[in-house]
C-alpha cells in the first residue's frame, strides 16, 4: 500500500473520530457551542482535505488523467470505475462544503452543518474504505 495514502487515510479516520466525539450526544449544543461548532468545522474540513488529497494520489499513480477543480478528482474516479458515482456525487458536495467553510466561514448555516455530519460525514468514511480496498 502507498504511504501517501496510509497517512491520508489515517487522517481521514482521525478527522471522523474527533467528529464524532464532539457531535454525538451534543448535538443540541451545535448552535451556541462555538467550540465545538469550530472542532467539527476543522475536523470535517481535515477530513475532507485528507480525502481529496487521497483522490487525487490514486489519480497521480494510475494515470487517470489531470483535475481541472478540487470536484473533479472525485469525477475521474468514478469515470473510472474506481468509487461508484453515487458516493463520487456525495464527496463532491462535501468539498462544496469545505470550501464554503474555508472561504466563506461567517455565512456558514447551522442547519447545512447538522446535515453535513448526519448525512456527508458518513460517505467520507465510505470514500476512506473504498481508499483502502481499491486504490491499492
Amino acid at each position: 500500500m502507498d504511504d501517501v495514502i496510509l497517512n491520508k487515510y489515517s487522517i481521514i479516520q482521525r478527522g471522523l473520530a474527533r467528529i464524532e466525539e464532539e457531535y454525538v450526544g451534543y448535538e443540541d449544543e451545535l448552535t451556541t457551542n462555538f467550540t465545538r461548532q469550530d472542532s467539527i468545522i476543522l475536523n470535517i474540513q481535515r477530513a475532507s482535505q485528507a480525502a481529496l488529497d487521497l483522490a487525487n494520489r490514486v489519480i497521480r499513480l494510475n494515470q487517470l488523467g489531470i483535475p481541472q477543480g478540487s470536484r473533479d478528482s472525485f469525477s475521474l474516479l468514478s469515470d473510472h470505475g474506481y468509487v461508484p458515482v453515487e458516493l463520487a456525487d456525495s464527496m463532491m458536495r462535501v468539498i462544496g462544503f469545505r470550501n464554503i467553510a474555508v472561504h466563506e466561514y461567517q455565512k456558514l448555516n447551522i442547519d447545512i452543518l447538522k446535515a453535513v455530519i448526519d448525512k456527508h460525514v458518513q460517505e467520507i468514511k465510505l470514500f476512506a474504505e473504498e481508499a483502502m480496498k481499491n486504490f491499492q
